[in-house]
Order: structure tokens, then C-alpha cells, then sequence
């Protein structure tokens, strides 16, 4: 027995010490570069088909074929994908979207490059480089992970490499030579998983897609990591590896026994599994590519010429159109992507798992192996699958309520992994299965008629929540998700939906894949299929029905009529140019056109350059100069231009050195506080950011909190609005307390926000971002946005302009607007003035104050003291977390004034 155990120890270790290199691997290039790289397992996979290439096709050496690849094609890999792939994106501003795009392009291309190259069947011929035992991969193990360690914490390449991932631009102005950083990541990065594939290549099925696929099963030991740790990436890949080999002594009997045997085979899927499901993720930061404009709706001739292209099958027999039912069955599965990813916002890498489980559950249906359930025709066995399988999108849907962009990758990526391992390839679940087609659509003809019936429904679901009241709410928590929250979207709520919603059109369009091949393959629904689904999909256009059924012919035909692995390279050469051309091809050439298309001038004649000359004068007005820091308090008063006019247009007095005179103001009466805040308190590690802070916002008056940055101003705005709940004290609406609520359901109840950074939602319109707000506010009101769009003089032509081609100034006044459409009893503003000019302060500022003369309660988070001081009722003066002033603003600000020039 000990030595049993002796011997299943050492085969974990050598099966951990792989995985640990794949970790460290995975670990430098993000420290690095921010990166995680999805593309590491298609990394290891082609060092691995090089090595072989080298050996066995040519003949070479070991040694040399080793050191060929390990030492210059994975290195020289690595710098080239940072130099020209994640490098440009970088440059361009670093987002998360597109870098974890472009990794699952270079992934896809990999893939498919080594598809066409060798070939897409497995190999078993591969070099062994290190015989299987542990030792000596383990001693590679250790060296690498106590040499980087050593480097990072004790080099001055460790410092400046530890400055690059905590901010790149801030690195670059202090010296340090980014570019240089992130190709070294990159070049160690690429020899870990160059090494990891020939580590491994031996031992398993050597193939493009399953290489690839197993060393990024083993992601699991970095996220458990925290993307950070190397020593605890080591022990868990080693603890994790040893564990696995250890549960093969188990022969459990009866019911349990196939699955603890798929556990024990795949301990890593569920090490995946728990890491990015349970606890916190990384990498939070949004993921999705971001619309820029509204989208253009597609002409109208467009259609017709798809609905054509879609009939022409009709004609063609045999093999061809054997092929072509594929068609309208993909182009299914990847309507699920559009109202997922394009119109949701939300990052899903597991779709395949639930078209797989649309087709197992409609063949275990119609063959009446499914548990609990009597067999069914194929068409009743298709529509039941649809509505087993749409509830399991939860699986994914709800770590998205709590996860963004790479936490929530790994989520869905993880789910997908999970299904494909423990149940597509488990016998006891897809022995023996056949998957016939509905009665009276047998043949390839019929059935493609039912295929084009089905599909335009799903056109039709996806159309539907792509318009209306859940249309515009799906597209505002897209674009920006606590801007959506703030104007009353029940962001988790909308989050299920579309996960479910994304779930049911996946099994639909699975089960049809399904009947048009007559059999369920699991290596049809594999997860690299599900990358390469997502990578189709977004480089075509997320958000358009159009890019999903061009994907979906694309997918098909290039594959049928070339070799393998053709489509799968075309869309990772789409993807990794995906910052280019975020909102798709059809985007990027309409764009281009419209920049190219020439645009006459016009010239004035002599009367209205006369005219012209008259209403503009050549003496050039005084111009607003921007706020100056006000002595040690870090607030700011807002310069007045020649005449001294204040920010709504009135002339003030002004003392003997030339500043504004300030009468003492008597405080108005006030009403009862409508909301009220108790002995607040919020700590962020060992600093204290309140600190028994008490609040009331009273009907009528305007409050104004002012202090220097770091006082705590911004945390106290978010306890009132609901992005931060506070570690101790109460916030109560009236007398109902409204600690616990988020920030929608504040909203709701009349506690509406703005945002210092402008949470406008610009793929909207000007008239659908106030809609949005009227929709989801306090009071069903169909008067609300004429309103609000008179109120802010957006009535114009200007409302149906998308808000992403407006500027500032009136981006300002969109998201009042929205806000206003909600009819809040409580106005919360964070720094409403940013960005504005004179004039558009004063028009401000007469708003703001019409709105409290109507009953309205107004906070104001402010550095510009003029414009408090021509607005507030009462200031609140901020400093280190508590209150330590209140009052009318003639007597604090003066106060305060006197206090800097000490």
C-alpha cells in the first residue's frame, strides 16, 4: 500500500509540476502587462507540434530541436504578440476589453493555424524531452519559481516591473521603460508554456484543439493565486496534482461511481470551477467592448439580400446542403452571444456548454432516457430542452451579478469547461445517443425549411429585447453599469435575464446542430468552440443580428470548403485587430465612408460677413480661467471673468484687495430632514474615511460639502447613494431605513444621482437616455421626458443625436436630464460644474435652484466655492472624514477663506 502511494504521489507531482509552470507562466504576464493570457494553452500546443516537427518530420537532434524551440520560438512568440498585437492596445489606453479579446484571437489563431498546418488529427508520436518522473521537472519548478521571485523583489527590474502593472502611464513619466517590461513578461510568459507543452505532449493526446484546452484547465492554481503569488501558484498545482492522482485508488460502486471517477480525473476543471466561482475575482474592471455610437440601423436592401442568401440552399443537394442546414442552426447559437455580449455587456465564454445541453437534453428527451420525464416526439423533446436548459443559465448568470470583465470570463469560461468534462464526455450521460429530426422534416430540404422557421423566431426574441423599455435598459447597463443603477435599472435582475435568455437560444440552436448532423457530438459543444463563438461574434459586431448570421455562414463555409481550421484563423486575425474596429467591419467601413465622403464648404457672402463682423466683434472676450487651488484646503474658487460677474450673472461687490465681498446670509427655515445620515463610519484597511459623520437633506435647500480631496466627501456621496454600504451607522429615507439598499432600489424611492465622470449611455440617443430614467424612476409619469428634455433644452434636434457625438456641456445636461425624468425627491450631484463653462454654470445653477424652490432636496459635492456660494442654503465643511463646520455660506466659507490665509 506504501508503495502504491509512493508511486501515485510521485506521478501527481509530475502532473502538478506542469501546472505549476503553466501558472508561473500565466502569473509574470499579467503582473507584466495586465494580461491574462487565454492564449497560453495554444501557446504550449504549437512549441509542443514544433518540437515534433524538429524530431521527428526533420530529423534533428533532441537537444537541438529543444533549445530551437524552448529558447528561440517561444521567447521570439511572446515578444512578437506583446510588440504587435498587445502593445498597440496599450498604447491606445490600455482597455481590459480589448486586450482579453485580442488574447482569445491569438488563441483561436493559434489554433486554427496549427489545424491547417498539422492537421486536426491526434498524435501520439510526440519527443519526449524529460522522462516521467518528477523530479527533475520539479527541480525546473522550484529554480524558475525562487528566480522569479528573487528578480521581482530584489532588482531594480522587479521594481520597475511591479511600477508597470500598478500603473503603466504614471511608470512611463517616472522613467521606466514599459515596453521593455512587458516584452520580457511576455518572452517568459511564452518559454513557460512552450515548455509545459512539451512537458506534456507525450503523456496526452497531442492535437490543436485538446493540448490547448488542458494546459488552460490548469489556470486554476493563478486565480487561486490571486494572479500574484507564485509560491502559492506551486504548492496548490503540486497539492492539486497529487490529490488527483491519489483519487484514482477510489472504486467507488453503485450510482456515485462515474462521478467520483470524472472528479478524480479532473480535479483541476473543479479547482477552476471553485477559484473563479466562490471567492472574490480579478481583474474587475469592465471587459466588454463598448459601443462608441448608436449603431446605424442596417438598410433595409441588406436584408433582402440575406433573406435571398438564406434560400439559395433551397436548391442545391447532396453534400452541400448537408452543409448548409449548419447554418441557420449556428447562426442560433450565436443570436445568444448578441443579446449576451452585444446587447447585455456581459462577457460569456461558455455558450457552447448550454447548445451542447440543448442537444443532449432533446436526445435523451426523444429516446425517454430522461429522468422523471416520458419520451417525447423530436419537436416537443426540442421545445422541452429550450426550457430545461434556459434555467441553467443561472449557472453563469448569477456569478455575473457580482463579477466584470476577467473575474467574470474565468466565471463563464469555468462553467463551460465544467459541463464539457462532466458531462458531455462521461459515458453514463451520451452513451449510445442518436438524435433524430421531427416528423415530416427528414430531409435535408424540409428540415432547412424548419431550420429557417425556427431561426427567424429566435430573430424575432432577439429583436425584442433589443428594443423597448428592456432594450434601452440592457443598452445603459452595457455602457455604463452604476450609471444604469443610478437611473433605476435593476442591474442584477437585467443580468439573469439576458444569461437566461441567452441560455434558452443557445439549447435551441444546439438541438437544431444537433438534428441537422443526426447525433450528439460532444466535440461539436467543446469550449474551445465556445471561444471561438464569442471571438465570431464580437470582431462581427456584437450587437448586430447581422454580424451573428455572417459569423455563423463564415464558420461553416470557410470550413467546409477548405481545409479545417481556415475560419477559426480568419476571426483570430479579426479579433487580435479587434481595438482597431471595436463596433465590427460593418462599423469601421461605414465610418470610414462617412470620413471620406466629401463635404462642400460653404462660403458667406459679403452681407453675412458684414453681418458676421457686426454680432461678432474682433476684440476678444474675456475668458474663463480655469479653478486655481485655494491655499492648503484643496478647494477651489471658480475665476469670474471681466466685469466680475459671479456664476448666474449677477454683479458682486467686491472689498479693497478686489475679492468678492460675502454678506453674512440668514438660513432659511427648514422642513424636517427627508434623508438623514447617523453616525456613519467606513474604513478602507487602516484608513479611516468617515468617522461618525452626520447628515440631513431637507426639502427646499440646497447642501453643499466642500473640503480638501482625501476628506472623505466622495464616500460619504456614495453611502448616501448606495455604491458603498457603510461599516457602521444608518441611512433612512423618511422614516424607513435604506442602509442595505442598492443603489437602484434607492433610486426608486426618489434618491437620484449624477456623477463626476458623465455616466451617459452613448450608444443611446439624447431622448432615449432621459427615457431610460422616466422608465425606471420614482413615478410612472408619460409626461416626464418632454419635461425633463424642455427643462434642459434638449428638445431640439439634438434629441435624437447619440450622446456619444455631443460634447461635454451638454453631456451634462443628458444626464440631469435622465436623472430629473425620474422625479427623485433627493438630488444627489457629484461636481455637477465639471467640464462647463461660465455660461453653463449660471444655467445650472438656475436650474438647481428652480428645483429646490419645487420641493426638491439637493446635495451638492463641490470644489468651486463661487458656485457654492451663489447656490447652497447650507455648507458642510469636510476634513478627515468628519464634519468639523456647518452652516450658511456667507459665515463658512468666510470662515474657511480665513482659515487658508493663516
Amino acid at each position: 500500500m506504501s508503495s502504491l502511494t509512493y508511486d501515485l504521489t510521485l506521478a501527481g507531482l509530475s502532473v502538478g509540476s506542469a501546472a505549476a509552470l503553466t501558472g508561473i507562466g500565466l502569473i509574470v504576464t499579467y503582473r507584466a502587462t495586465g494580461v491574462l493570457n487565454f492564449a497560453h494553452g495554444a501557446i504550449a500546443m504549437v512549441c509542443a507540434y514544433a518540437l515534433r516537427q524538429c524530431v521527428v518530420e526533420w530529423g534533428w537532434p533532441l537537444w537541438l530541436g529543444a533549445t530551437v524551440t524552448l529558447l528561440v520560438l517561444a521567447p521570439g512568440l511572446g515578444v512578437v504578440l506583446e510588440r504587435f498585437v498587445f502593445r498597440p492596445l496599450a498604447v491606445l489606453g490600455g482597455d481590459p476589453a480589448q486586450t482579453l479579446v485580442a488574447s482569445i484571437g491569438v488563441f483561436v489563431l493559434l489554433v486554427g493555424g496549427a489545424a491547417l498546418v498539422w492537421g486536426q488529427g491526434a498524435r501520439d508520436d510526440a519527443p519526449v524531452l524529460v522522462p516521467d518522473e518528477p523530479w527533475g521537472q520539479l527541480a525546473v519548478v522550484l529554480v524558475l519559481a525562487a528566480g522569479v521571485t528573487a528578480v521581482v523583489r530584489r532588482t531594480r527590474f522587479g521594481r520597475e516591473l511591479r511600477a508597470v502593472v500598478d500603473d503603466r502611464r504614471l511608470a512611463v513619466l517616472g522613467g521606466v521603460d514599459a515596453d521593455r517590461v512587458a516584452a520580457a513578461g511576455w518572452a517568459f510568459g511564452a518559454f513557460t508554456a512552450g515548455l509545459t507543452g512539451v512537458l506534456l505532449a507525450p503523456y496526452v493526446r497531442l492535437d490543436p484543439y485538446g493540448l490547448s484546452l488542458l494546459v488552460m484547465e490548469v489556470v486554476a492554481v493563478a486565480v487561486a493565486a490571486r494572479m500574484r503569488s507564485l509560491p502559492v501558484a506551486v504548492v496548490v498545482a503540486l497539492g492539486i496534482g497529487v490529490a488527483q492522482s491519489q483519487l484514482t485508488r477510489l472504486h467507488p460502486s453503485g450510482w456515485a461511481e462515474p462521478l467520483l471517477q470524472a472528479v478524480g480525473t479532473n480535479l483541476f476543471v473543479v479547482a477552476l470551477l471553485v477559484a473563479a466561482l466562490v471567492p472574490p475575482g480579478v481583474g474587475e474592471r469592465d471587459a466588454l467592448p463598448r459601443t462608441a455610437t448608436a449603431r446605424a440601423a442596417t438598410p433595409p436592401g441588406v436584408w433582402i439580400v440575406v433573406l435571398v442568401l438564406f434560400l439559395l440552399p433551397l436548391g442545391l443537394a447532396g453534400r452541400d446542403l448537408h452543409t448548409s442546414v449548419q447554418v441557420p442552426a449556428l447562426a442560433v447559437v450565436l443570436l445568444s452571444l448578441v443579446v449576451v455580449t452585444g446587447r447585455g455587456g456581459q462577457i460569456s465564454l461558455g455558450q457552447a456548454a448550454y447548445a451542447g445541453l440543448g442537444a443532449l437534453f432533446t436526445a435523451l428527451l426523444a429516446a425517454g432516457r430522461f429522468p422523471g420525464l416520458p419520451r417525447l416526439p423530436e419537436l416537443a423533446a426540442l421545445a422541452a430542452a429550450v426550457v430545461l436548459v434556459a434555467p441553467l443559465g443561472l449557472l453563469t448568470g448569477w456569478p455575473a451579478i457580482g463579477r466584470r470583465g476577467l473575474a467574470l470570463a474565468l466565471a463563464t469560461f469555468a462553467v463551460g469547461v465544467g459541463v464539457s468534462r462532466f458531462v458531455f464526455a462521461q459515458p453514463y450521460a451520451t452513451a449510445g445517443l442518436t438524435l433524430g429530426r421531427p416528423a415530416g422534416f427528414d430531409g435535408d430540404r424540409a428540415y432547412y425549411v424548419l431550420e429557417l422557421l425556427l431561426l427567424a423566431v429566435a430573430l424575432l426574441a432577439t429583436h425584442a429585447l433589443r428594443r423597448g423599455r428592456t432594450g434601452r435598459a440592457l443598452a445603459a447597463m452595457r455602457d455604463h453599469e452604476r450609471g444604469a443603477q443610478a437611473a433605476g435599472v435593476r442591474v442584477p435582475s437585467l443580468k439573469l435575464l439576458a444569461f437566461v435568455a441567452g441560455a434558452a437560444l443557445a439549447a435551441l440552436g444546439g438541438a437544431m446542430l444537433g438534428m441537422g448532423l443526426r447525433a450528439f457530438d460532444a466535440g461539436a459543444y467543446d469550449p474551445v468552440r465556445g471561444l471561438l463563438w464569442f471571438a465570431a461574434v464580437v470582431v462581427l459586431g456584437a450587437d448586430s443580428t447581422l454580424g451573428a448570421l455572417a459569423a455563423a455562414a463564415l464558420l461553416v463555409g470557410l470550413d467546409a470548403g477548405t481545409r479545417g481550421g481556415v475560419a477559426a484563423a480568419l476571426v483570430g486575425v479579426l479579433a487580435i485587430l479587434v481595438g482597431r474596429f471595436p463596433g465590427g467591419p460593418y462599423e469601421a467601413l461605414r465610418a470610414t465612408a462617412d470620413r471620406l465622403r466629401p463635404r462642400p464648404t460653404p462660403a458667406l457672402t459679403e452681407v453675412g460677413l458684414r453681418t458676421r463682423a457686426l454680432l461678432h466683434p474682433a476684440e476678444p472676450r474675456a475668458a474663463r480661467r480655469a479653478p486655481v487651488p485655494m491655499g492648503a484646503t484643496g478647494v477651489v474658487r471658480r475665476a469670474k471673468g471681466a466685469g466680475g460677474t459671479g456664476p448666474v450673472g449677477r454683479r458682486e461687490r467686491r472689498d479693497g484687495e478686489g475679492r468678492p465681498e460675502r454678506r453674512p446670509m440668514a438660513a432659511a427655515p427648514a422642513a424636517a430632514p427627508l434623508l438623514t445620515a447617523r453616525d456613519l463610519h467606513v474604513r478602507y484597511g487602516g484608513l479611516t474615511a468617515l468617522d461618525g459623520v452626520d447628515l440631513g437633506l431637507s426639502p427646499g435647500r440646497i447642501t453643499a460639502v466642500v473640503g480638501p480631496n482625501g476628506a472623505g466627501k466622495s464616500t460619504l456621496f456614495h453611502c448616501l447613494a448606495g455604491t458603498l454600504r457603510p461599516g457602521r451607522g444608518t441611512v433612512r429615507l423618511g422614516g424607513r431605513d435604506i442602509t442595505a439598499l442598492p443603489a437602484h432600489a434607492r433610486t426608486r424611492l426618489g434618491v437620484a444621482r449624477t456623477f463626476q465622470q458623465l455616466a451617459v449611455f452613448p450608444s443611446l440617443t439624447v431622448a432615449e437616455n432621459v427615457r431610460v430614467g422616466a422608465e425606471q424612476g420614482r413615478v410612472a409619469d408619460p409626461g416626464a421626458v418632454e419635461r425633463a428634455l424642455r427643462l434642459l433644452g434638449l428638445d431640439g434636434p439634438v434629441r435624437a443625436r447619440p450622446a456619444a457625438a455631443l460634447p461635454t456641456g451638454t453631456l451634462r445636461r443628458v444626464e440631469l436630464a435622465r436623472v430629473l425624468a425620474g422625479s427623485p425627491r433627493i438630488l444627489l450631484l457629484d461636481e455637477p460644474a465639471a467640464g462647463l463653462d461660465t455660461a453653463e454654470v449660471a444655467a445650472l445653477t438656475r436650474v438647481l435652484k428652480a428645483l429646490a424652490a419645487d420641493g426638491t432636496a439637493l446635495l451638492v459635492v463641490e470644489h468651486d466655492l463661487d458656485l457654492v456660494a451663489g447656490l447652497a442654503d447650507v455648507v458642510q465643511v469636510m476634513t478627515a472624514g468628519r464634519i468639523i463646520a456647518s452652516g450658511p455660506p456667507g459665515h463658512v466659507l468666510d470662515a474657511l477663506e480665513r482659515g487658508a490665509g493663516r
